[in-house]
């Protein structure tokens, strides 16, 4: 099978991919393939280090198979392990609407959004995860389980044997400083975090400094050979335009993600009408809805109300039912963009801002989050600052195409060189084989932060 295979459905019990079951409904690029892209340097430490694992067990578990960045890098991470060496499976976790309401809540918290974490609230998220463990009971038997996000975040407490290695990797802008104000949330928080490990932040400024364990630093990454990022025909970028009724004719303005109140979709809408007052160009605005996520439907009706009746404005959902159909929607429209759009409050990294710097587009994104890892301001990229000063920008890329094409340069160049799947496939091997080892675990090491990528000297918040 390839990439352009049909997407999966996942088996009953959640299993996405397993190949100890041989159900590999999906796959990547050969390894050789990335050898022109990063190098063969790159591409042998990163066998090294897998063969040093020595073909160990690994499950990869998260909330959903549907859009996001998680699941957006297992589908390609998966299938390069196994090519690797490594038994790997991939299953997601189910819980009623109450429960995604309760985890969604969770995030935002998490986040920095003011609020209290109730009882009634740690009961409907515990009622789930232990239905979900006596469900799985019997079955995590591998020798490295990682648990992404917050979801199956106390899984580990049910689960894990005394002879496995488990980390959590915290894809999201998590503010320890909301965390020890809300001293609910953290006994919560840090009464799960003990089962681990280690944990896998994106970025230093995320580590929660005294949860008593290992901290690795590993980012995340883009797979260039994906529907999402691989080089498309002219032809097949006009296909997708005329599907949706896009005149290429006029310059696209683009914002493409989730549909999510972190995204910063209101600050783009409300630079675009200033920028189109002195230059005539159009504002896509594209995403689907995360299974996990049922504030996105909200999301996505408040930004057609708000936009209705301006006809140089488009919002789309595009339907998560076939992956690569989606995939491949998203990989046109940033490629037909003049500028790309992610002015994001709030940004656990912004996978959407690594995949239009790939694509050589100048990108408008806000320093929060991790965001300032990619966007190093008026060389790959540039700051929102305020609808007035943004719209100026947004003008003067319009206008000076070239100006927007060599700042796209730069950007597609910094993303070779530090996110593209296998230097940072090599950095999560190795942490895993840390973890096996018992290296993390070791008295020494409970407070000690390892990093696999550059430090930055960025803002604890970020200005947003």
């Amino acid at each position: 099978m390839n990439n352009a295979d049909a997407p999966p459905l996942p088996f009953p019990d959640g299993t996405v991919y397993s190949a100890p079951l041989q159900h590999r409904p999906f796959s990547c690029a050969p390894l050789e393939q990335y050898i022109p892209v990063v190098g063969i340097e790159e591409v042998d430490r990163l066998r090294r280090v897998a063969d040093a694992l020595e073909g160990a067990s690994v499950l990869e578990m998260n909330s959903s198979a549907k859009g996001g960045g998680v699941a957006e890098m297992l589908f390609s991470q998966i299938p390069l392990m196994e090519q690797l060496g490594l038994s790997v499976e991939w299953r997601t976790i189910s819980g009623a609407p109450e429960y995604y309401e309760t985890t969604k809540a969770l995030h935002n918290l998490l986040q920095g959004k003011r609020g209290s974490f109730t009882p009634e609230m740690e009961g409907t998220y515990l009622e789930s995860i232990e239905q979900c463990a006596l469900e799985r009971a019997g079955s995590c038997g591998h020798d490295v389980v990682i648990i992404h996000d917050p979801q199956p975040f106390a899984l580990g407490h049910y689960l894990r044997s005394d002879d496995q290695a488990w980390l959590w990797r915290c894809h999201i802008d998590i503010d320890e400083e909301t965390i020890r104000r809300t001293p609910r949330l953290w006994d919560f928080m840090t009464r799960w975090a003990e089962y681990y490990d280690g944990t896998i932040f994106s970025a230093v400024h995320y580590v929660v400094s005294k949860w008593p364990i290992a901290k690795l630093l590993i980012p995340p990454f883009i797979d260039p050979f994906s529907e999402k990022n691989r080089e498309l025909t002219r032809e097949e970028i006009r296909l997708v335009l005329d599907k949706h009724g896009i005149d290429p004719a006029v310059p696209i303005v683009a914002q493409i993600g989730r549909y999510d109140r972190w995204k910063g979709i209101d600050r783009t809408i409300k630079a675009f009408r200033l920028a189109r007052q002195e230059e005539k160009c159009q504002l896509i605005i594209a995403g689907g809805l995360a299974e996990d996520d049922p504030e996105g439907i909200q999301v996505l009706n408040e930004t057609i109300e708000a936009t209705a009746g301006e006809e140089d404005i488009r919002v789309l959902s595009l339907s998560l039912d076939d992956r690569l159909a989606n995939w491949h929607e998203v990989n046109a429209l940033q490629r037909a963009a003049s500028v790309i759009m992610q002015p994001s409050t709030r940004e656990g990294f912004g996978l959407v801002i690594t995949e239009a710097l790939w694509k050589g587009k100048p990108v408008i994104g806000s320093d929060a989050g991790a965001i300032p890892m990619q966007i190093r301001s008026g060389t790959t990229g540039f700051f929102y600052g305020g609808a007035g000063n943004t719209a100026k920008r947004l003008v003067s890329l319009l206008r000076d195409p070239d100006f927007g094409r060599a700042v796209g340069h730069h950007g597609r160049e910094y993303v070779r060189q530090h996110f593209l799947m296998p230097m940072r496939v090599a950095d999560y091997l190795q942490g895993m084989q840390l973890a096996r080892k018992g290296l993390l675990r070791h008295e020494d090491c409970r407070d000690c932060i390892i990093s696999f990528h550059p430090w930055y000297k960025l803002s604890k918040r970020g200005r947003g």
